[in-house]
């Protein structure tokens, strides 16, 4: 590693993409970091000054918020700047710190989904207990118990990954410093690491999906039991909002994980297309689903609109 700490590696981006498109490319992927910037601090902040969304539910929408915002701003103006001021090249260190946190925070998102559904399993099987189970305190504590259980998991992969040999052009044929795309420019054989990654990989994405899954059927059927029960009408109606973001998370990534095991040969900017959509879709997508969908932010920002505009904005209620 010491003989390595001053090399550069070079993010490529999308490799086939003709220089024509390259401001286009960057000022797309410039207004996503800004929308998703703007929409996760909006929730954010709703949920740190607004009293009435001092809920368990509203913690962990403001950290799954948190950890999108962190990932964007470590990877999006990077790879902006490269397109911009051709400032494409990255040192050792910083490419290796990258890689941690993009896997980082790519598992404590699906940690912190997983924990929604827990709140919505005990939110609609015990209604009446909902508020002395999932306090606030507890959630918190859960929050930050995953925030440390990610950070440990992807730590050892980024060490195991900086303790490669790299050799020749270090050119990262994608947007950012992603495992499969840095150890890919390690000398030697580097098959173990492939699949020692893929089956964390699987673990973590598809641990919390089957508890997703078992929980959300068990909802389903404590729901269809009770058609009459408005209480739990409404707390299944936050799962619709839920299931939006499971989708947009899990399926694309559980899509990708496959054809790099079963090692389907797509074109390199596929590949980077596949990583970005998947990526940057839900971390724009889900605050903005949070605000339409979830009442109370609606309350919220409707009655904050008032005041300012003096606008008189109509809250469904469902």
């Amino acid at each position: 590693m010491a003989n390595q700490s001053d090399a550069m590696f070079v993010l490529i981006g999308f490799p086939g993409l003709p220089e024509m498109y390259h401001t286009g490319v960057s000022c797309i992927l410039f207004l996503v970091y800004v929308t998703s910037l703007s929409a996760n601090c909006t929730v954010i902040l709703l949920v740190v000054w607004k009293e009435q969304l001092h809920q368990p539910m509203y913690i962990i929408i403001m950290n799954l918020a948190l950890s999108d915002i962190l990932f964007d701003t470590i990877t999006l103006p990077k790879i902006v700047a490269k397109y911009w001021f051709g400032a494409g090249t990255m040192t050792f260190s910083a490419c290796m710190f990258q890689l941690f946190c993009i896997h980082f925070l790519g598992s404590l998102d699906s940690f912190i989904i997983m924990l929604m559904a827990v709140d919505r399993y005990v939110a609609i099987s015990k209604p009446l207990r909902y508020f002395s189970i999932v306090t606030n305190r507890r959630t918190i504590i859960i929050c930050i118990f995953l925030w440390f259980l990610a950070a440990l998991s992807s730590l050892t992969n980024a060490v195991w990954s900086a303790h490669f040999t790299f050799c020749g052009p270090r050119k990262v044929n994608s947007c950012f410093c992603v495992s499969m795309a840095v150890v890919a420019l390690a000398c030697g054989d580097n098959s173990f690491h492939r699949q020692t990654s893929y089956y964390i990989a699987m673990v973590v994405l598809l641990g919390p999906l089957c508890y997703i899954i078992i929980s959300y059927v068990l909802i389903i059927v404590r729901v269809r039991s009770s058609v009459r029960n408005e209480g739990l009408q409404k707390a299944f109606y936050t799962c619709v909002t839920h299931l939006f973001i499971i989708t947009m998370y899990y399926g694309p990534r559980v899509f990708v994980y496959q054809i790099y095991k079963l090692n389907i040969v797509f074109s390199l900017d596929i590949s980077v297309l596949l990583f970005c959509l998947y990526t940057y879709i839900p971390h724009v997508m889900s605050p903005i689903i949070y605000c339409l969908r979830t009442q109370e932010i609606r309350q919220v920002i409707g009655r904050a609109l008032s005041r300012k505009f003096g606008l008189k904005v109509e809250i469904g209620v469902h």
